[in-house]
C-alpha cells in the first residue's frame, strides 16, 4: 500500500466551500418552500392564481382571501436571508473553480472524457454497474470513470448555472435591469418552477453522490477530499 496525492488543495476547498452552500441553501430552500408551497407558470403567482402544481406540505402560512390572515411559525424571513447569502458564497466559489480549472486544463485533464470511453457499449457497462451498485475497481479511484465525467461535467456546466440563473430571474433587481433574464423563462413564476425542479435534480446527484462514496470506501475517499491522499493498494506480481 501506498500513501499517493490525490486531490489538489483548490479542489478540496472549493469542494467543502460548495458542500457548507449546498447544505445552507437545501435547509433554507425547504424553509422557503414550506413558507409558500404553491408553484405557477407566468409571471405572476399568488394565493388567488391558479397553480400548475402544489407541494402536499402543510404550508407555514394560511391561503385565505385576506391574504396570509394568520402566521404559524413562519421562517420565511431567517431562511430567504442564508438563503441569499449560501448563493452568493456559492456563485463566487463556483467562478473561481471555473477559473482555476481553465488555467490549469483541469476539466480537460480530469473530467473531459475520451472517445472510447463514451461509446454506446461502453457507457452501458457503467450505468448497468452503477445501477447495480457495483463498487468501484481500483483504478477508478484514481480516475473518474466516463459516467462519472459526464455526470460532473452536466452538473457543473449545466445544472449549477441553471440553478443559478433561475435564482437570479426571481429577483425584482435583476428582473428590472437584465428582463431578457426573466422572460427566456416566461416570467418569475416560471423560473421559481424551474428552480424547484434543478434544486431536486441536484438533490438526488447528492445523494448517488454519497451512496457512491460510501461503496467506493468512504475512508479512503474522505481522507483523499480531507488530507489529498488516499492509500493505493499496489498489485504484486
Amino acid at each position: 500500500m501506498t500513501n499517493t496525492a490525490r486531490h489538489t488543495a483548490f479542489v478540496r476547498i472549493t469542494h467543502w466551500i460548495t458542500t457548507l452552500c449546498f447544505f445552507a441553501l437545501l435547509v433554507s430552500g425547504i424553509e422557503i418552500v414550506i413558507s409558500h408551497p404553491r408553484f405557477y407558470w407566468g409571471e405572476t403567482g399568488n394565493v388567488f392564481t391558479h397553480a400548475l402544481f402544489q407541494l402536499p406540505i402543510p404550508a407555514s402560512r394560511s391561503s385565505v382571501l385576506t391574504g396570509y390572515g394568520y402566521v404559524l411559525p413562519d421562517q420565511n424571513g431567517w431562511s430567504r436571508y442564508l438563503h441569499f447569502q449560501a448563493a452568493w458564497i456559492a456563485v463566487l466559489t463556483g467562478l473561481l473553480y471555473l477559473g482555476w480549472g481553465w488555467l490549469t486544463r483541469h476539466f480537460r485533464k480530469n473530467l473531459l472524457p475520451g472517445r472510447a470511453d463514451v461509446s454506446r457499449r461502453a457507457l452501458s457497462i457503467e450505468i448497468a454497474n452503477h445501477l447495480r451498485f457495483k463498487p468501484p475497481g481500483e483504478a477508478e479511484a484514481w480516475s473518474y470513470n466516463a459516467l462519472q465525467r459526464l455526470t460532473y461535467l452536466f452538473v457543473i456546466f449545466v445544472l449549477f448555472p441553471l440553478v443559478i440563473w433561475t435564482g437570479l430571474a426571481m429577483s425584482p433587481a435583476i428582473a428590472s435591469a437584465f428582463p431578457a433574464a426573466v422572460t427566456v423563462f416566461g416570467g418569475q413564476q416560471s423560473a421559481r418552477t424551474i428552480h424547484f425542479f434543478v434544486s431536486v435534480f441536484l438533490l438526488l446527484f447528492l445523494l448517488v453522490h454519497i451512496v457512491m462514496i460510501f461503496l467506493a470506501g468512504f475512508r479512503n475517499r474522505m481522507r483523499a477530499m480531507i488530507t489529498g491522499r488516499a492509500v493505493k493498494h499496489m498489485e504484486h506480481a
